[in-house]
């Protein structure tokens, strides 16, 4: 391995495509930080490419953004005879570089004879999905690292539904981009008829409001006296959020030290929506002005934030499993309430999400359809239906990790339907004298206490990869049998894709994911899986009792016999 990452090292130093501050830059850097640099070529995956800006192969830069776009432009020529003609739409939000590798790919693609769409500046992730179905593209383009911290980008491609590539799709793209060698040895080949780069105007974001717009159920609610602080965590959805609750009179207050756009992210101590750092200041501001809820985005737009004002005037902070939980009952209620459920509702989650969320959708009679992490699953399924004309009518869609969908005219996670339907939920019930936190504690009455803490554990560099690689084996290979004397009857290997309940053994009918899930004789539930965006390995802790404090103990307790037994 070093004497492999050693050559991957020399080339980079001396290659006349590399400038000299880069090289600069490699020689400066420490044995470990050369290790993560060069131990590998960065992935791209099923959910595209994300990591860490700088020279190397296993880096975001001009050499491997080149090779991943210049694969994508040679998948959708394969794919798809009109692309040249239909396009591929690119956005970006707030990160370092992330506006040149907007221009970067679409050069690339001009060259390859593709027209490309760019917005004038930064737009969120869900209206670049809207963009793509809107302008009937062959494909679509986001540069984000979402919610990852500042040092990171990412690239990320959508099919002519506006979806990210599931991996029956993405397959064939990978196959093409791994096929292409070495980054630093790329020679692209140039149409004789070279595309254009099209800079799309204003009528894209009013359609895109208007139809965030049409998710309302009750939109005749007062709205003046509740306060909202707001926050776009320097990212992309800061001007459609502020236009959007301008024109419907929301009394907004966006909190505007973090609403430039700034890719060191100055003014927060973190654009991640899971990170209670990213509500320091927010809930400061709110405490000043007495706000009564809090949201924020994330960079890219496509995951909220909540935190809601309590009787003592204190603010808490709602995690994604909850705030999914609140919409569901406030969704359903109401369409039931005004008779505009639609005929055999389904709702899609995936396989980590509380077991919460599953039991309302019961009460009110909506199926539901659980996938692997990752939004693409929930969007290809909408599709699929829609192609069947006959099957269930899409409800909802979320995800644990503060991502949730409404209405399908986007194909991912939308965070600008997400803020509306948060602020149209907590004003309705504020009417009624109640708060969020009154109508979860109804929930958990009703349904029992659901604890649901997801943690995580870095696995940096080759020696860290190695680590989370041989943990994961052995979770696959010798599945927990019980913890503190309280048995596992059921487990799911996705990998493997079997179940094995009680020495039944049935087929996963999902693709193939490195996940292990135990269910215990309690109830609670430990998943397992590697994070498909940064080295790192992320555990979901559930348990469920009939009070709070019982639910609390239980998974603090879960929580040490299992890290224990892993030996971390």
């Amino acid at each position: 391995m070093a004497n492999d990452i050693s050559k991957r090292l020399n080339k980079w130093l001396n290659s006349e495509k590399v400038e000299s501050k880069d090289k600069e830059l490699l020689k400066s850097m420490t044995k470990e930080q050369l290790d993560d640099a060069f131990y590998k070529d960065v992935e791209f995956g099923t959910a595209g490419m994300r990591g860490v800006l700088g020279p190397g192969d296993n880096r975001l830069n001009d050499f491997t953004i080149t090779k991943a776009n210049y694969g994508f432009g040679l998948y959708l020529l394969k794919k798809y005879p009109n692309v040249k003609k239909q396009g591929v739409v690119i956005s970006s939000d707030n990160r370092h570089q992330s506006r040149h590798f907007v221009l970067l790919c679409a050069n690339i693609l001009n060259d390859l004879g593709i027209n490309a769409y760019i917005f004038d500046s930064l737009r969120p992730t869900p209206e670049l999905s809207f963009a793509v179905r809107y302008l009937k593209a062959c494909g679509g383009i986001m540069i984000t690292a979402s919610h990852n911290p500042k040092q990171y980008n990412g690239y990320k491609v959508y099919d002519e539904q506006g979806c990210q590539l599931v991996p029956e799709k993405i397959k064939d793209l990978v196959d093409i981009v791994n096929s292409l060698g070495d980054a630093l040895d790329l020679k692209i080949d140039v149409s004789d008829k070279k595309g254009e780069t099209i800079t799309l105007n204003d009528d894209i974001d009013k359609a895109y409001l208007e139809n965030v717009k049409s998710i309302q159920i009750n939109p005749l609610l007062p709205k003046k006296g509740f306060k909202i602080v707001y926050s776009p965590q320097h990212g992309a959805a800061s001007m459609l959020a502020l236009r959007l609750f301008k024109e419907l009179g929301y009394d907004f207050y966006p909190y505007l030290p973090q609403c430039s756009d700034d890719p060191d992210f100055s003014n927060t101590l973190s654009p991640n929506p899971e990170d209670p750092k990213a509500y320091t200041y927010l809930i400061k501001y709110a405490k000043e002005i007495n706000a009564d809820l809090i949201l924020c985005n994330d960079p890219d737009g496509d995951r909220v934030g909540v935190g809601v004002k309590n009787k003592d005037g204190e603010y808490v902070l709602i995690n994604g499993n909850q705030g999914a939980c609140l919409l569901m009952e406030y969704i359903f209620s109401n369409y039931i309430q005004k008779n505009i459920m639609p005929k055999d509702p389904i709702m899609y989650t995936t396989v980590v999400s509380s077991s919460l969320g599953l039991k309302i959708a019961e009460n009110y009679h909506v199926k539901v359809e659980q996938f692997l992490t990752g939004f693409k699953f929930i969007g290809e399924q909408i599709h699929h239906y829609e192609v069947l004309d006959n099957g269930p009518t899409f409800v909802f869609g979320y995800e644990e990790s503060y991502g949730c969908l409404i209405k399908p005219f986007v194909r991912d996670k939308d965070g600008l339907q997400a803020i509306l339907m948060y602020s149209e939920m907590a004003l309705y019930y504020h009417q009624k004298g109640q708060d969020l936190l009154d109508i979860y504690d109804n929930l958990q009455r009703k349904y029992g206490y659901h604890i649901d803490v997801t943690l995580s554990k870095e696995f940096v560099g080759s020696k860290g990869n190695e680590e989370m690689l041989n943990l994961m084996k052995e979770l696959h290979d010798n599945p927990i049998k019980s913890l503190n004397n309280v048995n596992v009857f059921k487990v799911e290997d996705y990998l493997k894709k079997i179940s094995i309940c009680h020495n039944e053994i049935k087929p996963i009918n999902l693709p193939s994911s490195d996940l292990v899930k135990l269910y215990f004789e309690d109830g609670s539930i430990i998943s397992t899986r590697p994070s498909g965006t940064e080295p790192k390995c992320k555990f979901y802790i559930s348990t469920v009792k009939k009070t709070y404090d019982e639910a609390v103990e239980a998974n603090k307790r879960l929580q040490e016999n299992f890290f224990n037994y892993l030996k971390i």
